[in-house]
């Protein structure tokens, strides 16, 4: 009987070594620029119950839109690496 293929796994694992997060919490922050400047919104995401933390800056629009998407959306994830927010998980074939 052949034997099961392993994935090999870089040891020791470490926060840093875990790519894919799942969003527990996040902060929409909004920091005031200079005078007669426009401010600055960030996104703070809080992963995997605070093991780790992310925080974005973003447009109005975006804010926007990802505030529309984060409240709608029960399961997302976060790419630390590729610094990609992924909403929702659908099973294959629905």
């Amino acid at each position: 009987m052949p034997r099961a293929a392993t994935t090999k796994v870089t040891q020791p694992v470490t926060d840093d070594s875990i790519k894919v997060r799942q969003l527990s919490h996040y902060q929409f922050t909004w920091v005031a620029g200079e005078p007669a400047a426009r401010g600055t919104l960030t996104l703070q995401l809080v992963l995997d119950e605070g093991a780790w933390e992310e925080v974005l800056t973003v447009d109005a629009d975006d804010a926007d839109v990802l505030q529309d998407l984060l409240r709608s959306t029960p399961t997302v994830h976060y790419d630390v690496s590729r610094r990609t927010l992924m909403f929702g998980v659908t099973a294959v074939g629905t």
